[in-house]
């Protein structure tokens, strides 16, 4: 195993070719594109606009079983598929999200896929890339020093300081920034007031970006944010202290996708990031709706398992934008079904067949999941080399039974020809005309009653709890419209409940819900259960310990 080469010394060594001469192959003029150096670039407003009368291509969405320290590998087989469907002589774009410095530099690592189906340039994704995180978090404190000065010069608007729910971000792990007071040190500095800090992927203006169609669109988004309350708890919106316009200027280039290559020079769009378990976890909709006017098949990603990622993407993207997929595949691996099954990560190794099949539970209940929202369903079995005969088997044979197929795919070791028979199987799911989509509540349902049905038909859990100030909120924002919003749960991505630490397809548990927020720009309602946290903290040994830069220059320990 000596010569297996790491994820950054494959996407080094990759032959990429020039971005104009991956546009010129999606039909997008070079004057349409705002190249970011030789490898990247942005695809024009203009561009975008002039599509919007051609045919849809088939949308195709990857999800997976809740992860694990074991490693499912969703990313890299989202790009895998991509490639597979162009080998098979389909035209395919992948749409996946950017990366957050967070998670770069905390515990998960990067998010450009892995081994040999991988999104390049690999360390620009998982840095800076085009500067679009980095405009989203200015954008987003732009608003919170205008809602503190405009309460400086004399607040015109009456915003009652300790009901402003506006908060700050960053694009980093911080725990020590969660709660602050701001504003100390006497009145050339304002009026003290506690507040805090998220991570810019849990951003409203990350969600609105995403969901945004176009310029205007996002300028409207951006207006309608709900910064603070007045003192008859009349809403103060991000138009009334005129913040929208400058904000729509900072996110003028950011709302343009970007446009990449896969190692084997296959199309991908890279563009908006919301983490899937305190956000809605989908890349952006201009990116793939875009991506359906140019390509035969477009392949996109829901972040963490299907649980979040999948839910959120039919119940909240899917929904706003119209969008209606045409098949699934939910990724998992002979390691992560041990895992579930009760076996310790450094016994993974090791054959354990009973194992594999009793952690099956938990790849069954995502795959019966995705099916309630009417999309057909196969399972990517992505190919681990400690993996046996007989493991593989035991998956294939449990999926069979839910009337589903599991296909072992080697795309990380051998790229497009390792996926060959997933993306033939995708396409006869997705031509079949077998789906039949459909949000798993309706727009009129309470806000309650829609966070008790995700619990209860997707969690399985037993009940919601709530204290009475969160229901007499859900029950305030439905007198003032805003009844009719999907919800966002945000809940640990490690399991089916609350608790990170349940594996499995456990039933009968309880959600604690603790706060409701309103992203009435965005259009949704945040739920915050258990005990997520909307800007994560370091692990005792962070990924950042080992990046550096070697004596030639390059960068090592990114992944």
């Amino acid at each position: 195993m000596a010569d297996v080469k790491s994820d950054i010394e494959i996407a080094r060594a990759a032959k990429k070719r020039p971005i104009l001469e991956i546009g010129e192959r999606l039909g997008i003029p070079p004057e349409h594109l705002l190249p970011y150096g030789h490898d990247k670039a942005k695809i024009s407003a203009e561009f975008i606009a002039a599509q919007k009368g051609r045919p849809n291509g088939k949308l195709i969405l990857v999800t997976a079983i809740n992860p694990t320290p074991a490693g499912e590998g969703k990313t890299t087989t989202t790009v895998g598929l991509g490639d597979g469907l162009n080998r098979i002589g389909r035209k395919a774009i992948t749409c996946i999200r950017e990366a957050s410095l967070g998670p770069c530099f905390g515990v998960k690592g990067g998010a450009a896929g892995g081994g040999y189906a991988q999104v390049v340039p690999m360390e620009d994704m998982n840095l800076h890339f085009t500067g679009d995180f980095h405009a989203i978090t200015s954008a987003h404190n732009l608003l919170s020093a205008l809602i503190d000065n405009h309460v400086y010069w004399g607040n015109e608007q009456n915003i009652d300081i300790r009901r402003i729910a506006w908060r700050r971000v960053m694009d980093m792990n911080d725990r020590a920034l969660r709660h602050i007071v701001a504003s100390l040190g006497g009145v050339a500095n304002g009026y003290p007031r506690e507040t805090g800090f998220d991570i810019t992927v849990a951003s409203e203006v990350m969600a609105i970006l995403c969901l945004a169609t176009d310029l205007r669109d996002l300028e409207r988004r951006l207006g309608n944010i709900i910064v603070g309350y007045r003192r008859d708890k009349s809403p103060v919106f991000a138009r009334d202290i005129k913040a929208d316009g400058a904000m729509t200027v900072l996110l003028k280039d950011a709302m343009q996708p970007n446009l990449v290559q896969t190692l084997e020079n296959n199309p991908a769009f890279v563009h908006g990031g919301p983490f899937a378990n305190i956000a809605h976890g989908c890349n952006s909709v201009i990116a793939t709706t875009t991506a359906l006017k140019l390509a035969d098949y477009v392949v996109t990603e829901a972040g963490f398992g299907a649980d979040l990622g999948a839910e959120k993407f039919f119940d909240i993207k899917c929904r706003k934008a119209g969008l209606k997929p045409d098949a699934a595949v939910i990724v998992a691996t002979v390691r992560a079904m041990k895992m579930n099954g009760g076996v310790k990560k450094d016994d993974l190794g090791r054959e354990n067949v009973e194992a594999v099949m009793k952690g099956c539970a938990n790849l069954g209940r995502h795959v019966q999941n995705v099916k309630k929202f009417g999309v057909p369903v196969v399972v990517a079995i992505n190919h681990f080399t400690s993996d046996t005969e007989a493991e593989i088997r035991a998956v294939k044979e449990y999926v069979a039974t839910l009337g589903a197929e599991a296909i072992l795919c080697r795309h990380w070791a051998l790229g497009s020809a390792g996926i060959e028979e997933l993306a033939q199987k995708v396409v006869d799911l997705a031509e079949s005309g077998l789906a039949q989509f459909s949000p798993l509540y309706p727009d009129e349902m309470p806000l309650f009653e829609k966070i008790e049905t995700i619990a209860r038909d997707i969690y399985h859990a037993g009940e919601v709890i709530a204290d009475k100030a969160v229901r007499d909120q859900l029950r305030v924002w439905e007198e003032q419209g805003y009844g009719r919003l999907p919800v966002c749960m945000a809940k640990t991505q490690y399991s089916f409940s609350t608790d990170p630490n349940l594996r499995g397809a456990p039933t009968g548990h309880t959600v604690p819900v603790r706060e409701v927020r309103l992203s009435a720009g965005a259009g949704f309602v945040v739920v915050i259960t258990g005990e997520i946290m909307t800007m994560p903290g370091l692990p005792r040994v962070p990924s950042s310990e080992k990046i550096f830069l070697n004596e030639e220059g390059h960068i090592e320990g990114l992944f």
